[in-house]
């Protein structure tokens, strides 16, 4: 009995033992080769997207030294030639950084399959060692001295006990440790599934952006055919074309702000919070963007919003209805003008179609009518490169950056 007791508490010291214990370097992974190689993988793909992001950066010097120089057709043909190398680079890397995503998700896919087995394998071991435990120590040192042959072998039983207890001990506390580490993997696989799904997301707009840019392209060519004069009179038009449209919006402005203030139907208030007009928040231009195609010849005064043909849009506030500019042709830029409180007016450019009517109040996320900008398309205006809504916000009739009212 004595002697099957000892061979017992033996196998304990053996499970106890440091070449037991739950840590990564005592467990031998079942997945271990596996996971190696996707490290490699993923080392090896951290160097292709840094390859990448250099060539990304050094096209863009490109693009910059560019616009320093004198606007001209030539010109602008190079800016669109780098700007379409450094979308196609974008998508490249995209990929890589999508392929990247997938490798760190099987990856730690991988170690929670090995934590959790090893944990389950742990539990089990722990929970009859604590049984056993639990029968010894029902025994009082009495007992345990009576049952031994001598002091000596009493002093061992009790020393092997102790032991024990102490192992157990560090057994659970690295068991629990074990859990928060599966816990946070867990936790990193989430983030990096969500990552990968906005890479995804965004792969499919840069390659829209490349289509969009590809047409822009093609319609300077078409319209100019390849003439530098024609360019620069398609430009002293469209910069005369953008004057007329920013004085009528204005003077639109100014008599429907007063006209409401003198009924007493709008207040001047604080700084209005306002929705976004699409479902999208894609933004393919921003306010006063330093790559826009004719910064040299007016400044974007807005943010463009991607919004495929005939998306609803909606009133960003409540308001009044200040213009609605109707067109039947494509060069014609159709818009409808909002005047909100807070000396604050929305306006929605490109659209095909309006809903609403001048003077009628319109509350907020109300549809007013429905996207535009296809080229060739009624109310796009001239020189658009693909469907989106040209969104401004104008305070005191100045256009300011829609980024600083749109609520994230």
């Amino acid at each position: 009995m004595l002697k099957r007791f000892f061979v017992f508490l033996f196998i304990l010291g053996l499970i106890f033992s440091p070449n037991f214990a739950l840590s990564e370097t005592a467990n031998i992974s079942s997945n271990k080769e596996e996971i190696e190689q996707l490290n490699k993988d993923i080392e090896a793909g951290k160097q292709k997207i840094k390859a990448l992001e250099e060539a990304m950066a050094n096209t863009q010097k490109n693009i910059n030294a560019k616009k320093l120089e004198a606007i001209s057709l030539k010109n602008q043909l190079a800016i669109i030639a780098n700007r379409l190398i450094q979308i196609e680079t974008d998508i490249t890397l995209t990929n890589e950084k999508i392929k990247q995503a997938k490798l760190e998700i099987e990856a730690l896919e991988l170690n929670i399959e090995d934590k959790e087995k090893t944990i389950d394998k742990q539990k089990k071991i722990i929970a009859k060692i604590v049984k056993n435990v639990h029968v010894e120590d029902q025994k009082n040192y009495v007992e345990i001295m009576l049952t031994n042959d001598s002091f000596s072998d009493f002093y061992n039983q009790v020393k092997y006990l102790e032991n024990v207890y102490t192992d157990l001990g560090r057994s659970v506390k690295t068991l629990r440790v074990a859990k928060e580490d599966l816990e946070d993997k867990k936790s990193k696989v989430v983030s990096k599934k969500q990552e990968f799904e906005d890479l995804n997301s965004k792969l499919a707009d840069r390659r829209r952006d490349l289509s969009e840019q590809s047409n822009y392209k093609e319609t300077v060519l078409t319209e100019t055919h390849s003439s530098e004069q024609k360019y620069k009179t398609m430009l002293a038009g469209l910069q005369k074309q953008a004057q007329a449209i920013e004085n009528e919006v204005r003077s639109y402005e100014n008599q429907v702000r007063r006209k409401l203030e003198s009924q007493d139907k709008i207040e001047e208030g604080g700084d209005v919070s306002l929705s976004w007009p699409t479902p999208s928040r894609y933004i393919t231009a921003t306010f006063r963007d330093p790559d826009y195609p004719f910064k040299k010849v007016f400044e974007h005064s807005a943010v463009d919003i991607r919004a495929a043909q005939g998306t609803p849009l909606k009133a960003a506030a409540s308001g009044y209805v200040a213009r609605t500019k109707r067109c039947t042709l494509a060069s014609c830029y159709s818009y409808v003008l909002i005047v909100h409180t807070g000396s604050i007016s929305t306006l929605y450019g490109h659209m095909s179609s309006i809903s609403v009517s001048e003077d009628q109040f319109v509350n907020r996320g109300d549809v007013i009518g429905y996207s535009g900008g296809t080229p060739g398309t009624v109310g796009a205006g001239p020189f658009v490169t693909g469907a989106h809504l040209h969104f401004e916000v104008r305070k005191n009739g100045i256009p300011v950056n829609p980024l600083n009212y749109l609520v994230q």
